[in-house]
This record gives C-alpha cells, sequence and structure tokens, in this order.
C-alpha cells in the first residue's frame, strides 16, 4: 500500500519549521545583504578598498576578547530599546518615546547611585536599576493614557514627550544634580552600585538577555501576552472578547517604558558611570531600528542588536585602519532600516512564498511569480 504523505510526518514537519525560520529571516538577512553591498558600493566611489575596510570593521567588533565586550557593551541598550519598541508593537503601538525613557532611566539610576553610599552592592545595584526601570515606565504610561482617554496618537504624545525627557534631564545634569566642575554632569556613583564587569564581558549585557527571553515568554505563554497580542490584532473584536483594552494598552506602554528605562540604567550604572547629557543621544531612537530588523520578534532583537552594536564598535576600527569616513556607518544602517522597512521591495526581489503544505519556495529572477 502507498503511504500517503501528511503534515504529521516528521519529514514535513521538519520543512514546516525550516520554511517558518526562512520566512522570519529572509527579509532582514536581505536588507543586511542589499545594504552590504550598496556600502561597497560607496565605498568605492570614495576610493576605499570595501574587503579590506570590512574587514577592519570585523576586527574591531570581534578581533579579540576586549572587542567582542565592546560589541556586547554596545548591543545592551540597543537590546532594551528593541524590546521597548517591539513589545508596543504588538499591541498595535508605535513607542517613539524610547529616547525620552532611556534617558530619564539613565539620570534616576545615576541619582540613586550616587546618593546612597552605605548600602551593600546586593541591595544597591538592583535597587538603582530598577528605579530607574519603573521611571521610563511612569514616563510611558502618560502616552498610554493619553492614548486611551483622549485618543490621542502615541506617536505625537511620545515625540512631544522626548523633548521634555531631554529638558528635564539637561535641567538636573547642569543644575540641582550637578557635579563639581563645568562640566553638565552628574556626581559619579557609588562602586556599590555599579554593574560589574566579567573580565571583558559585561554583565549589562546578559541582563538584558535575560529580558529578551522574559519579554518573549510574557508575549506568547501568559495570558497578558495573549491579551496585548489580540488588541494589537483588533482592539474592537478584544473589547468585545471581555478584554479591558484601556488598561492592556496603559500596560503595554508602561512595560515599553520599563524596557527603555532600564536600558539608560544600564548605560549609566555599567558603562559611563554617572550621566552625562550627549553620552545616551541616539540610542532610544536605534531601537526602532533593531526592532524592525529582527521583526519585532522579542528573540530576534538579541541578533538584531549584536550586528548594529558590532557596526559601532568596529567603525573607529574601520577608520583607522581603512581611512574610511565613520558616517559609512550610518549610512549602512540607514539602508539596513530602509530595506527592511520597504518589504515589498525586499520580498519582489527573493520572491518568497509559503507553498500549500507549509514549505518555501523561492524563485530567482525579477520577473517571475
Amino acid at each position: 500500500m502507498t503511504k500517503v504523505a501528511t503534515n504529521e510526518q516528521p519529514g514535513n514537519a521538519v520543512l514546516y519549521w525550516l520554511g517558518r525560520i526562512w520566512r522570519g529571516v529572509s527579509v532582514p538577512l536581505t536588507a543586511v545583504l542589499l545594504a552590504g553591498i550598496i556600502g561597497s558600493i560607496i565605498l568605492w566611489l570614495s576610493d576605499a578598498n570595501p574587503l579590506e575596510a570590512y574587514a577592519a570593521l570585523y576586527r574591531g567588533a570581534f578581533g579579540n576578547a576586549t572587542a567582542i565586550g565592546r560589541t556586547l557593551e554596545k548591543a545592551t541598550p540597543l537590546i532594551l530599546g528593541g524590546l521597548a519598541v517591539a513589545f508596543a508593537f504588538k499591541a498595535g503601538l508605535f513607542n517613539i518615546g524610547g529616547q525620552g525613557q532611556l534617558l530619564l532611566g539613565a539620570i534616576i539610576a545615576g541619582a540613586v547611585g550616587f546618593a546612597f553610599t552605605d548600602l551593600p552592592f546586593i541591595v544597591h545595584m538592583p535597587l538603582a536599576l530598577l528605579i530607574g526601570s519603573f521611571m521610563g515606565a511612569l514616563f510611558a504610561s502618560i502616552a498610554g493614557a493619553l492614548r486611551t482617554y483622549t485618543g490621542a496618537h502615541e506617536v505625537i504624545t511620545t515625540i512631544m514627550l522626548n523633548f521634555v525627557a531631554i529638558n528635564i534631564t539637561d535641567y538636573l545634569a547642569d543644575g540641582p544634580w550637578k557635579d563639581s566642575g563645568i562640566v553638565a554632569r552628574t556626581p559619579a556613583i557609588a562602586e556599590s552600585a555599579a554593574i560589574p564587569v566579567w573580565g571583558t564581558l559585561p554583565a549589562g549585557f546578559f541582563i538584558a538577555a535575560i529580558m529578551a527571553f522574559a519579554t518573549w515568554y510574557l508575549l506568547f505563554r501568559t495570558t497578558l501576552g495573549y491579551e496585548i497580542r489580540t488588541v494589537g490584532l483588533n482592539s474592537h473584536a478584544a473589547h468585545y472578547a471581555g478584554i479591558k483594552v484601556a488598561r492592556t494598552i496603559i500596560l503595554t506602554m508602561a512595560i515599553s517604558g520599563f524596557l527603555a528605562g532600564m536600558g539608560g540604567a544600564i548605560e549609566t550604572l555599567g558603562v559611563v558611570g554617572r550621566f552625562q547629557p550627549g553620552f545616551n543621544t541616539g540610542l532610544g531612537f536605534d531601537g526602532i531600528t533593531i526592532a524592525l530588523l529582527a521583526r519585532t520578534n522579542p528573540l530576534g532583537v538579541i541578533p538584531a542588536a549584536l550586528l548594529v552594536g558590532a557596526m559601532q564598535a568596529g567603525s573607529s576600527q574601520m577608520q583607522f585602519d581603512a581611512d574610511v569616513p565613520v558616517q559609512i556607518i550610518d549610512v549602512i544602517q540607514a539602508l539596513i532600516l530602509f530595506f527592511v522597512s520597504a518589504e515589498m521591495i525586499v520580498r519582489w526581489i527573493i520572491r518568497t512564498r509559503a507553498d500549500e503544505g507549509g514549505g518555501v519556495t523561492i524563485s530567482s529572477g525579477w520577473g517571475s511569480s
């Protein structure tokens, strides 16, 4: 008797999961590849050797233990900023306020770090980290409440709140909390509040990675996560299903802000050692790039942040060894964001589609359908 293949057979199950994985990573990988190719053309037009430049970039990011530690350090706030954006996306919210939430988390964590000098490490460091994170949550919940009770779109309110946070932190760092001297910055945190570095490996990176797994678990293995995703798919259907939409939106924004605030807190406690305006510029906005590159998957945020962190960590080495302007890295990052965002363009190029059996068919060429 001839056996009929079904989706329940092991072979088909493997193909099904391989298909799902490919559909998830095809667009980001293609975006990175296309950005690298166009970046090579730009390097060549600027009289630089693309192979030499990319080799120097790799050495600066992964060439030795110190370089790897620097890459992990750069990736840490990017992971948490990306998680903040990706988490809000799951509820259909676009949190562009990660920069402001990160800044407030950074300065409040620094304040807790220098205000208490007689606490043990096991109390002081977690206390500073959590208070900074909760400050980000509180600030983000303002936008959630405005969206829920007034209908104000979170894109507008979070952009405006970014400027509020920037001015508040600048005032505190150059006013009541200013350290002695002419530079606008807070006093250094106590040693008991510092996040340790194990050799060349920053402990903050592992905290961020744990938060990525915790975020994935919350979204896909808990009732709250189901409610958040349901609100994101259709808030009206979620309301009729008995989900408290208003509470879910505010809570989602608060958790998103908590993640962004933690990114700022780790940057203060584990990297800079104090809050200083300018050291955290752009980290919150980079989270948008990370979230899009990760396809808003919390676990995908980790490799996406490592990629961008490696580019940032290796840019100086590329500049010195290959005589390449460091701004080229910004151009490549912008190209990656463009190709990830323009998903239809990338899918048109790679022509990826799922077949009826759950597999994937890839057709090369531009004209086939």
